[in-house]
């Protein structure tokens, strides 16, 4: 038996999902579309003799308020419940706005499958001291309807031993007959006599002017005689409405009188007009410092340790102790996100530093435990803190807070060209492209999906993050100036201003188009179910791991081989690098970056900054994991790196040391180095991120993708190092975006006409 979820977005239908598949659900993509298909099986029951009943099988269709083919999601959910032809249909209802919710209903009514109403959040319903006359739904409605509460569990059973009772066979009904009838018969009559299925949804939808049925032989011919000019799908929707509020929500009852909810007192503060944005500012800052931050915690007072706490080292500690404690503290109890990392760090370093002990042979040794393991733990040791970012924004969404963000955020985002449902992947880009990619699938509008998932990278992930201390914390000890956070917090906003910046640029050239209306339902406040946050977690767990673990495993095997064999396939050690095919391939690209800062200026060990660039495009953790292998390498080879031993550079947890190694070794300027950090931050992500981006976008797409990636990246690195360079170069930066923006501003006036590529139809694409 196949059953199909449908209802309106936020009306508890996942929750509803959630408790009848538990760990059976399974996610992937609907054929055709990035429209999340989410399937499982209900195993909740047994028949008489004890056994489990017929395999029963459960689709979450995407939420949507019709059944109009205006967007991806509502596309999927009316070809499947008419095409597919289910079993049944379980049309889930919010209880505490039925007439709203029930608009939906009277379309699925229509379609010739079983309806079976889920009559939800009954428990809200019952706390607002209100009443719903279920036999008044029943008749109104020519269906069963069965209250439950799918958070609670509340007469879930009941409803799936009706749905199994039920007959699985049903003709489509209308509540539009008594109104429209003589408008819908012809074209009833028309379908019937095409044998299509479902003909009384097909004849509803000719009148709504739906362009699916206006493609069909005779159907504009047909609609042109019956409308004689009338609106017939203003009429529709008004006609759907009157029945709705006569009778239908004529069911509901309302008890006591109703003062303002918690939820309506709760959003006075959190959707303020002032305060919204700042509150929210204090919520992000204080997940990202759960999860990343080193000075979670200060023990003791300030003023009694002379401004400072003793490091691990300095506490006299057993070398043991020491890396037991320092998973913990040093100097400042670190955030819970960085002792699971430590934890994980410290359990992965020991197994590889192991094995690669046991093994004799120094070319298998260094695979197996640089080059396999390594990209394994590579890949596992920053889990934690990805799902650590995952269970605070799942608990901000599942209470139904994230919905008030994008809601205030929206009037700010319609200045830019998106709108407020795309700020919840580009905030995911902090955590991981990956997730935050699969999240566009959100978004209503195809260029709103482009635009968003090409400036997503730019939100520089936990990955990017070492890239960022490392090099902040070489540039301050190396020269002597500056702040390490200043720099670090100054690359993040540089990523969220390049997209900004690149956002209106797409919006107003290749990517212009009217703004999608954003509809969005604010579900009443309510405490996240710790199941459905687990099985959340367990389906973001199992995405992640699918994308990257196997991309990077083998990104980081073939790095070691090209790190340690020449042209003619012979074996090096770490001291005959510089002959190994990365050097080689280094070295000729090397010229290709001077313009940013770290090209054939530098000396001839240069090229290390080249390949740490390239090296960075599979995986962004191999740009520090390649400084301390060349880093390595170069000591061997006799260069100067300022006195830094290899045992410095193994013990270099954070990468400073091997910054300030490369720094010494090629000569590279402060300038150059911000450039560096640049470049990383906003060219081509990860390999799992390029591979989900390639699956997310359209056919086509892809490719342009990855050439804005490319160009974004190369002129914000250019800028800043011209800049930094040379100050007088910033007239000329000017200039060029001045030019920049009176060329669209002309294009959108239609003075002159930019170039832009057709797609299917003549469309721009």
């Amino acid at each position: 038996m196949k059953i199909a979820l449908i209802g309106n977005p936020n009306c508890g239908k996942t929750t509803l999902f959630n408790k009848l598949t538990g760990s059976t659900a399974h996610v992937g993509n609907w054929p055709g579309v990035t429209v999340e298909k989410r399937e499982g099986v209900y195993r909740g029951f047994k028949n008489k003799g004890g056994q489990k009943s017929e395999k029963i099988e459960i689709v979450d269709l995407p939420g949507i308020y019709s059944l109009s083919p205006y967007t991806p999601e509502e596309i999927v959910s009316r070809n499947f419940m008419i095409d597919e032809r289910p079993d049944l249909v379980i049309n889930i209802v919010d209880a505490t706005n039925i007439e709203r919710n029930l608009y939906l209903t009277t379309q699925v009514l229509e379609a010739d499958v079983p309806v079976l109403i889920a009559l939800n959040m009954m428990d809200e319903v019952k706390r607002a001291g209100d009443n719903i006359d279920i036999s008044v739904l029943e008749a109104g409605l020519g269906v069963p309807v069965v209250p439950i509460s799918a958070l609670k569990g509340d007469g879930v059973d009941k409803l799936m031993q009706r749905a199994v009772s039920m007959e699985r066979t049903r003709e489509g009904s209308t509540v539009l007959l008594s109104a429209l009838g003589d408008k819908i018969k012809p074209a009833l009559e028309f379908y019937k006599a095409a044998e299509v299925s479902s003909p009384l949804f097909h004849a509803v939808k000719l009148l709504e002017n739906d362009e699916t049925e206006l493609g069909r032989k005779g159907a504009k011919e047909l609609l042109d005689s019956i409308s004689n000019g009338e609106d017939l799908e203003a009429a529709i929707v008004d006609e759907r409405y009157k029945y709705i509020t006569a009778k239908l929500a004529v069911a509901k009852t309302k008890g006591k009188k109703h003062d303002m909810t918690k939820s309506d007192k709760i959003d006075k503060v959190l959707t303020h007009r002032v305060w919204a944005l700042p509150i929210f500012a204090v919520i992000l800052f204080a997940i990202f410092h759960v999860t990343f931050s080193e000075d979670f915690l200060y023990i003791g007072a300030w003023a009694s340790l002379g401004g400072g706490l003793p490091g691990v080292a300095d506490l006299g500690l057993s070398e043991g102790m020491q890396t037991f404690v320092g998973i913990f503290y040093d100097g400042a109890v670190f955030s819970p996100g960085v002792i699971l990392f430590n934890m994980f760090d410290t359990l992965f370093s020991t197994i590889q530093e192991a094995i690669g002990g046991a093994i004799t042979t120094e070319w298998f040794a260094g695979l197996f435990a640089d080059g396999i393991l390594g990209g394994l733990f590579a890949v596992l040791g920053f889990l934690p803190q990805i799902l650590m970012l995952f269970m605070w924004f799942s608990i901000l969404e599942d209470s139904g807070y994230m919905a008030r963000v994008a809601f205030v955020l929206d009037r700010i985002f319609r200045r830019f060209g998106l709108s407020g449902r795309s700020f919840m992947p580009m905030i995911m880009g902090f955590g991981c492209s990956v997730p935050a990619m699969v999240n566009t699938r959100t978004l209503a509008d195809e260029n709103e999906r482009i635009a968003t998932i090409r400036v997503i990278p730019f939100f520089s992930c936990g990955a990017k993050l070492p890239i960022l201390t490392a090099i902040a914390g070489g540039i301050c000890s190396f020269f002597g100036v500056g702040n390490a956070d200043l720099i670090t917090y100054g690359m993040y906003a540089l990523g969220v201003c390049a997209a900004v910046i690149c956002v209106l640029l797409m919006r107003n050239t290749t990517m212009k188009g009217d703004i999608p209306p954003f509809i969005m339902e604010l579900p009443a406040y309510h405490r996240p179910q710790f199941k459905n946050l687990m099985l959340h977690l367990w389906d973001k767990t199992k995405h992640f791991v699918k994308k990257a673990f196997t991309i990077i495993f083998a990104s980081t095997v073939i790095i070691w081989l090209f790190s340690h064999l020449n042209w003619s396939w012979h074996y090096l050690s770490d001291e005959q690098m510089n002959d190994s095919i990365l050097a080689s391939i280094g070295k000729l690209i090397q010229p290709l970056f001077t313009p940013l800062g770290f090209g054939s200026q530098l000396n001839q060990y240069g090229w290390v900054f080249a390949v740490a660039a390239l090296t960075g495009l599979i995986a962004k953790e191999n740009v520090i994991a390649t400084f301390g292998t060349l880093g390595a390498c170069l000591i061997a080879l006799g260069a100067n790196v300022g006195g830094v031993t290899s045992g410095e550079l193994l013990a270099d947890e954070e990468g400073i040391t091997s910054a300030i190694a490369m720094i010494t070794a090629t000569g590279i300027s402060i300038p150059a180095l911000i450039s560096f950090i640049a470049f990383n931050m906003l060219t081509i992500p990860c390999f799992a991120a390029c591979a989900t981006a390639k699956a997310e976008l359209r056919k086509g797409t892809f490719r342009w993708t990855l050439l804005f990636w490319i160009v974004a990246s190369y002129v914000t690195s250019a800028a800043v190092y011209t800049m930094g360079a040379w100050w007088w170069t910033s007239f000329i930066w000017i200039a060029v975006v001045a030019v920049a923006v009176a060329l669209i501003i002309l294009n959108n006036k239609g003075k002159i006409k930019l170039p832009r590529r057709k797609g299917k139809g003549g469309q721009a694409a």
